[in-house]
């Protein structure tokens, strides 16, 4: 049960964050990177578990390299981490030059109007940055996924345009796959892309990747899913320790007759006297509506009173319903855990048919953030 007294009273759904355990996962990625640096990506609202508490517990512990998707959210990291590198995925958007130069970050240029736009604002803004030198971008170079990046024939039409900035990093982003030899082709396309910026540290590794030995690290990896207790390596034992914990009171208890149904729900039927509790979070709260209505998909549990207990009916908007006919004796009020040490987010997120990150960012919107310090 969470202990801050007025959640008791307030709060439907409490989403705790455990910073120590992020903390500890990037020290532990970075051990793994030996020589080369480990960034941390802190796109989507550090993956939905709050940008403030995650950039300032990972600067504090000497994180360096931050990567965001837009630059609104580079801004923010800004305030948060004055000293950091601070790379801007999506790129240039039209007309935002200004704010890249005004708060020193750095868009990862992706296709060559994002180089000519990029460009052009450098020739005739006169801004520069802060110690004097051109302004500064990274160069994503697509290896084979055919979404943004920048192909050998756009880096001979943009060669003119590199000179106008200080290239500082050359991205590639390989396929979520376990086929080595297609990892292999995207590295040796990286590798010959890349000939054209001697010199310039590379970045091709995220957290996956990091675990995987065929991938060269180069000079930063680009850590993400993992810092927040995701799995980098499936069908192995999680190396990272759990980092979100969610909970749900119960707001209802009652006897179904063998034969109800729970909601609207044709596929469930009680197969015999059976107890339920309703739940105070539901899809609003990050819950999948896979949990109950997706056939292919080994279903939802919460643990309640240290059993498995399973999701039934319809997940609905604001509440949930468990058959918790296996557990002992509940009250109205009670807190029951849906994510946590026995049920960690790539399994919620397995029982659903879904990936970890999908889910993960999905969690928090409503529910009440706890921290946990350091």
């Amino acid at each position: 049960m969470p202990s801050d007294h007025i959640l008791s009273y307030e709060a439907g759904t409490v989403l705790t964050v455990d910073l120590e355990a992020l903390v500890a996962n990037w020290r532990s990625l970075q051990a793994v990177c030996g020589e080369a640096e480990c960034g941390a990506v802190v796109k989507a609202d550090a993956y939905g578990l709050g940008l403030g508490p995650v950039v300032t517990a990972l600067a504090a512990a000497g994180c360096k390299t931050f990567f965001v998707g837009h630059v609104f959210e580079g801004r923010d990291v800004r305030t948060l981490a004055p000293e950091a590198t601070i790379y801007v995925l999506n790129g240039l958007r039209p007309r935002t030059g200004h704010i890249f130069a005004d708060h020193a970050l750095r868009p990862v240029l992706c296709s060559v109007p994002d180089m000519e736009d990029f460009g052009q604002f450098c020739a005739t803004s006169g801004r520069r940055w802060p110690d004097g030198s051109k302004l500064k971008a990274g160069l994503h170079l697509d290896i084979g996924l055919n979404r943004l990046g920048l192909g050998p024939y756009d880096l001979e039409r943009a060669d003119h345009l590199a000179p106008l900035f200080d290239v500082t990093l050359v991205l590639g982003e390989l396929a979520r796959t376990e086929d080595i030899c297609r990892a292999e082709r995207q590295i040796e396309v990286f590798d010959r892309m890349r000939e054209r910026f001697p010199g310039c540290p590379a970045s091709i590794a995220n957290s996956a990747a990091l675990f995987r030995d065929e991938t060269p690290l180069y000079d930063l990896v680009r850590a993400g899913y993992a810092l927040y207790g995701g799995n980098p390596v499936p069908g192995r034992a999680n190396p990272m320790r759990p980092v979100v914990k969610l909970e749900a009171q119960i707001i209802a208890l009652r006897i179904l007759e063998p034969g109800a149904r729970v909601g609207d729900s044709p596929g469930w039927r009680a197969g015999g006297p059976r107890r339920i509790a309703m739940i105070a979070a539901g899809l609003g709260d990050g819950i999948p509506a896979a949990f109950t209505d997706n056939p292919r998909a080994a279903g939802g549990i919460a643990i309640v009173q240290g059993k498995p207990c399973p999701y039934v009916g319809t997940i609905g908007m604001d509440h949930s319903v468990l058959d918790v006919t296996d557990a002992t004796y509940l009250e109205r009020g009670e807190w029951v855990e849906l994510i946590g040490k026995r049920l960690q987010i790539d399994d919620f997120a397995a029982r659903a048919g879904r990936s970890g990150p999908e889910v993960l960012v999905h969690l928090g919107r409503r529910c009440y953030r706890r921290y946990q310090k350091i």
